[in-house]
């Protein structure tokens, strides 16, 4: 389905029925990489409504030249949450910059958000505490039959680069990563509209919204240091840092994940 927004239109997939969950993908592919490890997660579970969106400029969302930044892209999603969810409290599931959206939502949304999960979430912070690249497991010869733009992808992505996470990136993310926007996602708006125009509840000093939060202490490309902002912010949290754990946590810890979603929902 399409939802009409300022800068075009956002496509959207709605699966079961009760409190609405807003799922929001990592940049540069779709919402089809979220589906695949939250959908199982309700298999023995009733009651909620997963709406999983591509992001704009993502995906099967189609943009105009008035989309630039990050805010732009907020403000498209805030004109689909009042179409789709219009005064209805609901739920937000976000992943990596999706999960920085999440906090922009929250933020201008406090009183319309029941709860909020953030998996390996960027920050709104110019400088980051970040581990070193390590590679804890590799085998060898795996790419060598895909394009520099695969094998750049998934050695950047992966802390675990094996035949069964490869095919999982191949199945679950490449698929949207061929659909995304790369005239935008290529411009100038990661120097000049990455950021938020405010920091995410700078103006509170305490949220009691639950929060479920996880991060991957080998994690180069978010980190997990830097976090403990959210601890003070969100009383009602659950903090979660994995060793041996990257970016990449819905799959390469897929089930720990799993079983910490579906601790949150209830």
């Amino acid at each position: 389905m399409k939802c009409k927004v300022r800068s075009r239109s956002i496509f959207y997939e709605v699966i079961g029925e009760g409190t609405p969950i807003l799922i929001l993908h990592s940049l540069g592919t779709d919402h089809r990489s979220m589906k695949a490890w939250v959908e199982p997660i309700f298999k023995d579970i009733n009651g909620y409504k997963r709406i999983y969106i591509d992001l704009p400029a993502h995906g099967n969302s189609v943009i105009d030249e008035k989309l630039r930044s990050t805010n732009d892209m907020l403000l498209n999603i805030l004109d689909f949450i009042d179409t789709v969810l219009p005064n209805k409290i609901f739920s937000l599931i976000g992943f990596s910059f999706g999960g920085y959206l999440a906090q922009g939502i929250l933020h201008l949304r406090q009183n319309q958000v029941k709860s909020i999960c953030l998996l390996a979430s960027a920050l709104h912070l110019k400088e980051r505490t970040l581990p070193e690249k390590v590679t804890l497991e590799k085998d060898d010869g795996i790419l060598t039959d895909f394009n520099s733009d695969i094998r750049s992808a998934f050695e950047t992505l992966f802390v675990y680069q094996n035949k069964e996470n490869l095919a999982c990136f191949l199945r679950e993310i490449q698929p949207g990563r061929l659909l995304a926007n790369r005239e935008f996602l290529t411009s100038n708006w990661r120097e000049k509209g990455y950021f938020l125009p405010e920091e995410p509840f700078h103006d509170v000093s305490e949220l009691q919204h639950p929060v479920l939060i996880i991060l991957g202490k080998q994690d180069n490309i978010c980190g997990y240091k830097d976090y403990g902002i959210f601890l003070k912010k969100f009383p009602n949290s659950t903090f979660v840092v994995l060793n041996k754990a990257g970016h990449m946590l819905p799959i390469e810890k897929r089930k720990i994940v799993q079983q910490l979603v579906e601790d949150w929902l209830v």
